[in-house]
């Protein structure tokens, strides 16, 4: 069987490269007779293999040694709790809510009993666009989901606040350059299954500073502090997610690094809305000027069209087109590994849809 062209919103689709090295490499790793699962976390070979992938991302992001790359697991879920118990320092904890995942973090703050602020929400208008952010200059912090998969919104441009911001960065994750230092960020997190590999890693950037704000009572698996001392080796981390991410970093570089793989993310996106904002038969969610590069969430005229549309589309051997519960409607998400001709593709598509059922 042909392999499909995958638009699924997370777990998503890899490169074919990296798989292809995977695979070549699964049960033989550069030729040493053992699978890269199979030995040590503590080794030579793994240590070498983690302390690269760390370097590339300092690379990829510039940043220096006051920052702290760490390998975690629980996903962005665990995030949202792990955030507030780490770095809230008994002021006030300011939150951007623009969708279910900025939600949820605000929802692990209260359960904290925090003092904690929504300083800006576009949840009135369901979300369709991002809203104007201003964080208090002496927060504590102030917390954003710079992209949301489920309504296909995205910050254009990150916020500058004085006090540190926190990013989830999840759904795009190494998709762009992001410039620390002039953002003022503090924490900038994501889970690998979007953008950077398969489901099961977290990858957490941390001032080392923010990290030492940590109180006592914290439990010690939950503090950032002990996997920094531990370089994410406090307990025995997900090898092989490490590995894949590892590769993933590779193709990125190969591809011309972040800032070609976003000139790539915005052709594929423009062809998509163009399309879409030239006819009248399909409608875009969000608005011009918050508009995800990796989500575009649109719809037909009827949820009757957009059942057909997803059929349709997947015996054409394109997946992953239904939109989410909450929303409803289709959901074309077009991370880095989705390529343009996959793009091009599901277009041709469309404009066949839309001539035989408009």
């Amino acid at each position: 069987m042909s392999r499909v062209l995958n638009f699924s919103a997370g777990p998503s689709a890899i490169p074919l490269a990296v798989l292809e090295r995977a695979q070549a490499e699964f049960t033989n790793y550069h030729g040493l007779g053992f699978s890269i699962m199979e030995v040590s976390h503590r080794g030579k070979v793994f240590e070498e293999l983690h302390n690269n992938a760390i370097a590339k991302v300092r690379e990829f992001y510039n940043i220096g040694d006051d920052y702290a790359v760490l390998f975690l697991q629980g996903g962005a879920t665990l995030q949202f709790a792990q955030i507030p118990l780490n770095i809230y320092a008994g002021g006030v904890a300011e939150y951007a809510n623009t969708g279910v995942w900025t939600q949820k973090a605000i929802k692990e703050a209260k359960i904290q009993n925090i003092n904690y602020k929504v300083v800006a929400s576009s949840e009135d208008v369901k979300f369709d666009h991002i809203p104007e952010v201003n964080f208090s200059d002496d927060a504590d912090y102030g917390y954003i989901c710079s992209n949301n998969t489920i309504y296909g919104t995205q910050y254009s441009r990150l916020p500058s606040p004085k006090c540190p911001l926190v990013v989830d960065s999840s759904s795009d994750l190494l998709s762009r350059e992001i410039d620390f230092k002039a953002h003022n960020i503090g924490l900038f997190y994501g889970g690998a299954q979007k953008n950077a590999g398969p489901a099961g890693i977290t990858i957490v950037i941390v001032k080392k500073d923010l990290a030492s704000r940590v109180k006592d009572s914290v439990p010690t698996p939950l503090r950032y502090t002990t996997q920094i001392e531990a370089n994410s080796l406090a307990n025995t981390p997900p090898t092989f997610g490490i590995y894949m991410f590892d590769l993933v970093l590779d193709w990125i570089k190969d591809q011309g690094g972040l800032n070609a793989i976003n000139a790539i993310n915005e052709q594929k996106a423009a062809a998509l809305y163009d399309l879409i904002d030239s006819s009248d038969f399909y409608k875009a969610f969000a608005k011009p000027g918050s508009r995800s590069l990796m989500n575009v969430s649109f719809a037909t005229p009827s949820a009757e069209l957009d059942g057909i549309f997803v059929k349709l589309a997947e015996q054409n051997g394109m997946i992953g087109l239904k939109g989410h519960r909450i929303l409803g409607g289709l959901r074309a998400s077009i991370y880095n590994a989705v390529t343009p001709q996959s793009v091009q593709t599901l277009c041709e598509f469309m404009k066949e849809f839309q001539r035989t059922h408009g």
